[in-house]
Parts: C-alpha cells; structure tokens; sequence
C-alpha cells in the first residue's frame, strides 16, 4: 500500500535523525547543550528541545514554488553546539536548486517522495551525477558545488535533507557570481563569453544590498 506524503514526511525524520558530528564543522562544546544569553538554566524545559516549524508541511498541498523549510540554529537555538540540522526542500515539477555549496558541512538528502537529478563537482572538476527515486540518499560532500534538479514533467518532490553543522551555510553559485559587483570584464574574461551575455545574466540576479 501507497505511503500517504504524511507517512513520508515521517519516514524521512526517522532515517535521517542520527549524529552527524563525525562530519561537522561546528567546533565541540564542552557543556550538554549551550543555553542562549539571557535565558535562566533552570527555567528550561522540554519546548526548547522541540521545533514546531515544521509541522504545516504535513498536511500542505504541493508545492508551486521551489521552497525550503530550514531547521538551523537560527530557527532553533538548541541545535547550538549539536553539529546537525534539517531543511525540507519541497520541488515543483521542472524546478531547479541552483548550484550552490555549504561550506560548513557534509548534506546527506533523503527523497521521499519523487525523482531528482543531483550532482556535485569535486575540487578535480569531475562531475558526479546520479537520477535519484523516493527512498534513495544521496551525500554532497562539505564544501562542493552541487545542485538538484526536479527532471518529473507533472509531479513534485519533496527532500530532506541533513547536515553535519547548526549552521552549515549556503553559498548561491548564480547569485555570488553575478549579483556581487564583480566587474562585467573580469567575468567576460572568466567565462570567455562578450559583454552583453554577461549583463543579460546580471540582469537575472539583481545586485545584492
């Protein structure tokens, strides 16, 4: 019998929670947990070990945008220090997530539901890619370019994705590239392309404040 997107959803937290510090890159704290600033000790209970961002992707209806759902520290202070944190990425069909890196930390994505074409390129400029289906996991070592692309024509897919850091980061390819000031000559050069394609793309990533 069919999983319904709830049971999924459910599935995906259940294999992915396991500690994933063995490839972090967050330093070791030497206390259980850190307590923010200003926050009494004692006064902790379990709301603060538990994130309810979560919860209206259970019943949602498919996505029409590219959307991600992050569980970090900065949604959730208690992962300070914890060396793990989430996202849900929820992919139309046709729908791409850019190339991109996490400098901070290893991703390990479970799809539950859908297909995927994935892919990273090692520091040799060797490209692996691989068409992934609902129940496969598939590790973008820390710090590679990588991306997912949504290759269905009339059906969404939904990821999760693990990493090894509380605060993995997230570095745009498109938009540090083209969106940052670096000047149209320098990129002309770079890409080897003329001066007009260059500022057709600038005009699809408007320069960051």
């Amino acid at each position: 019998m069919a999983l319904t997107v709830k049971q999924r959803f459910f599935l995906a937290i259940l294999v992915l929670a396991f500690p994933l510090s063995a490839i972090s890159g967050d330093p070791d704290i030497i206390s259980d947990f850190v307590v923010p600033m200003g926050v009494n000790n004692t006064l902790l209970d379990g709301n603060f070990f538990t994130f309810t961002g979560m919860r209206p992707l259970i019943n949602s209806d498919p996505p029409t945008n590219f959307t991600v759902t992050k569980a970090t520290m900065a949604e959730f202070p208690a992962l300070n220090g914890q060396s793990v944190s989430y996202a849900v990425l929820q992919k139309p069909a046709g729908s791409v997530n850019p190339p991109h890196t996490h400098p901070r930390a290893t991703e390990l994505l479970f799809l539950t539901y859908g297909v995927l074409e994935v892919g990273f390129v090692d520091t040799t400029n060797k490209l692996f890619t691989q068409r992934l289906q609902a129940g496969d996991i598939f590790a973008f070592p820390k710090g590679l370019v990588h991306y997912q692309f949504n290759c269905a024509e009339n059906d969404f897919a939904v990821a999760v994705s693990a990493f090894g850091s509380a605060a993995a980061g997230t570095v745009s390819v498109p938009s540090t590239v083209l969106a940052t000031g670096i000047d149209d000559e320098i990129l002309t050069q770079s890409f080897k392309t003329d001066v007009y394609t260059i500022q057709k793309l600038k005009a699809g990533f408007p320069p960051k404040a």
